[in-house]
């Protein structure tokens, strides 16, 4: 059996190489075959949280202050924990499911648990 990375989006492992690029079969994400064997590229971005503790996909956080929702009259209490994050690029750095609702947060207001 040929050695096939987990897909590094959603780490699932129905993934299959096309061409020279591998495929992942459950969210359609292409990466190229070479980019696998240099994984220093990919610690080059370091996320931390609030108090400087580096972050990885899967962690689980808690906020440290009340935020609101932009967009509706809701707010996330602090103290509120955000199970299995994802890091993604942009100004909001870390994604997550809070009381059920898909949100984009801000590392700098998280705290690792």
């Amino acid at each position: 059996m040929s050695e096939i990375p987990p897909c590094p989006i959603c780490s699932m492992e129905n993934t299959y190489p096309d061409g020279d690029s591998y495929i992942c079969a459950d969210c359609a994400y292409e990466w190229p075959i070479q980019a696998e064997d240099s994984s220093a590229d990919e610690d080059a971005v370091i996320i931390r949280d609030s108090n400087g503790n580096r972050l990885s996909d899967g962690d689980d956080v808690v906020l440290i202050k009340d935020l609101k929702v932009r967009g509706s009259s809701m707010v996330i209490k602090q103290g509120t924990k955000v199970r299995g994050i994802r890091l993604v690029d942009g100004d909001h750095d870390v994604e997550g499911k809070v009381n059920g609702s898909a949100m984009m947060l801000k590392s700098g207001f998280l705290k690792k648990v």
